[in-house]
């Protein structure tokens, strides 16, 4: 039998035939010339109240299209101020851009030589190249870890990175009372951290993950719990762990932004946007620095992974 077409299905067959070769053979090459901009000094600076040397990764920026390592911003002046007066001096003493302070005690453990201290602010001095940058943050409570636990698990199906079958982990802290409080929750794995990349960022606002969920002064919540498994299962004998850094509010939004923009991509990707620092140049007129500088009080917590003393799944 033959079959018969309508005009409609014609017309539309001959206008498929007649732009093909054009939407095939159109095809222009456009060189975007974009412009380099001024070369910008980039902080990236960090203060615990762990014991040891701190550090702080002074760097200049580059052109869009260059892909090579951020050059190190040399010959520059660093200091941390806490709000009693005292003074920290930082040196690059590699000169590589790392510009980092060391206890001045032998024993480097003492949790006296630590340089931050909860409830305490601090404002980090930059003097660069004629400029002189500031920027101020204070270090906040943070909950003690509870308890690490974890349980075995059948996945339904097998996960790109991991076998599916395994232990999942589990840290319980509580938030304090008081609304406002911010985390930056990180994973550990065979005692370093472990899928540290921005796209796995975890925050918390209070014990839940945004502000205005009714969370204040409550345990975690179980995303927030389980998040240090990074979408993976452990196996036995791996050792596993949290660590809940305390932040500022206004560090929960600047990390909250570095991962939006981190994982900006495919058909739904939002046009990019500048992320916002707290560096200040102390003249209005001078020249503006990119980066951060934050502070965070740490509680950490380890276990290694024993079929025999696995929690049941209770859930």
């Amino acid at each position: 039998m033959k079959k018969r077409y309508s005009l409609n299905t014609y017309l539309y067959l001959l206008l498929l035939l007649v732009v093909s070769p054009w939407l095939v053979s159109c095809e222009d090459v456009i060189d975007l010339n974009v412009e380099e901009g001024p070369e910008l000094l980039v902080v990236d600076g960090w203060i615990t109240n762990q014991p040891g040397p701190q550090r702080i990764r002074l760097t200049l920026s580059s052109g869009y299209f260059n892909n090579s390592e951020p050059q190190p911003a040399l010959n520059a002046d660093v200091t941390v101020t806490d709000d009693q007066g005292k003074v920290y001096v930082f040196e690059d003493t590699n000169s590589n851009g790392v510009y980092e302070w060391t206890p001045q005690k032998a024993d480097s453990l003492n949790t006296s030589d630590a340089l931050g201290h909860i409830g305490r602010s601090y404002t980090l001095l930059v003097r660069y190249a004629g400029e002189e940058y500031t920027a101020t943050s204070a270090i906040k409570r943070v909950p003690v870890i509870d308890s690490l636990v974890y349980q075995f698990e059948t996945l339904p199906f097998t996960p790109p990175n991991g076998p599916k079958e395994g232990y999942i982990a589990e840290f319980y802290a509580r938030d304090f009372s008081g609304i406002g409080d911010t985390y930056w929750i990180k994973a550990l794995r065979g005692g370093g951290l472990y899928a540290n990349d921005p796209e796995n960022i975890t925050l918390a606002f209070d014990a839940a993950f945004s502000p205005g969920s009714v969370s204040d002064g409550l345990v975690f919540i179980q995303p927030l719990r389980r998040s240090i498994n990074v979408n993976q299962l452990f196996s036995a004998g791996d050792t596993v762990g949290v660590e809940l850094h305390s932040i500022t509010p206004e560090t929960y939004y600047f990390l909250q932004q570095v991962r939006q923009e981190s994982s900006n991509g495919g058909i739904f990707a939002t046009p990019p946007a500048n992320i916002f620092t707290n560096i200040r140049n102390s003249n209005p007129n001078g020249r503006k620095a990119l980066g951060y500088f934050g502070t965070s009080a740490i509680s950490r917590a380890e276990t290694i992974i024993d079929p025999a003393k696995a929690r049941p799944d209770r859930d």
